[in-house]
């Protein structure tokens, strides 16, 4: 399986995976709007590949079913609660 891979324009580690290169019919309006200009990023072959941040299985599920998969950007860190861990453990 195939799918291409493309990144938003308006958040910054967002991706949109999608089956047939520029191919977005698939892809509600109001997500595409959210989204922004798509940056064509790569094609790449699906089997025995292994992504950083999301299951692999469940971009394959979403391809199937929904027709494209949207991987989010991690939340950010909250430096607070990671200073207050620190002082407790002090």
């Amino acid at each position: 399986m195939l799918c291409s891979v493309y990144k938003s324009s308006k958040k910054e580690g967002m991706y949109l995976y999608i089956p047939k290169k520029d191919d977005f019919s698939d892809v509600p309006s109001t997500l595409l709007e959210m989204f922004g200009k798509p940056t064509f990023v790569m094609v790449m072959k699906m089997e025995g590949r292994k992504l950083a941040l999301v299951d692999i299985e469940k971009v394959k599920l979403s391809l199937k079913d929904d027709g494209y998969f949207l991987q989010l950007p991690p939340p950010p860190v909250n430096l607070l609660d990671e200073y207050k861990a620190r002082k407790s453990e002090q």
